[in-house]
């Protein structure tokens, strides 16, 4: 094909080529900088994640500081430790030993599985017979220090 002239500005445009032809420069050019070294999107990762570490604030599993009210270790009273043990233990640890002791001895009410029916060891712990899972946290906190 020819090349035209624009009847305003009087400059030459490129010739027309078919959709059949090679790729253009653009594409081949963004092939050849994906083979290439990292892009710049990657380099800023690691900067992006320094800021938001430098925001002052602990973030979960961090390690660092003292422990939370449910991870501080403490002494169970002696009721309690005929429950769940002798040594110290986060309230955490103590909750879920309490239930595991709960769930072995089958001390849950079957008509409502909110309530826990106390054997001899719980009523020391509890101060009576039966205590909803609510009220459980309140009666162990009186039994750690």
């Amino acid at each position: 094909m020819a090349t035209k002239t624009s009847p305003k500005t009087g400059s030459k445009s490129a010739p027309k080529t078919s959709s059949k032809s090679a790729p253009s420069k653009s594409a081949s050019s963004k092939a050849a900088s994906s083979k290439s070294g990292p892009s710049k999107s990657a380099s800023s990762k690691p900067a992006s994640s320094k800021s938001g570490s430098s925001r002052g604030g602990s973030s979960k599993g961090s390690g660092s500081g003292k422990p939370n009210a449910l991870q501080t270790p403490l002494q169970p009273s002696k009721e309690l430790a005929a429950v769940v043990g002798a040594g110290q233990l986060s309230r955490g640890e103590v909750v879920s030993k309490v239930w595991e002791y709960i769930k072995s001895k089958d001390l849950q009410n079957p008509q409502n599985r909110r309530e826990i029916l106390a054997d001899d060891k719980l009523k020391k712990v509890f101060g009576k017979d039966k205590v909803t899972m609510f009220e459980m946290n309140k009666h162990l906190a009186q039994h750690l220090k």
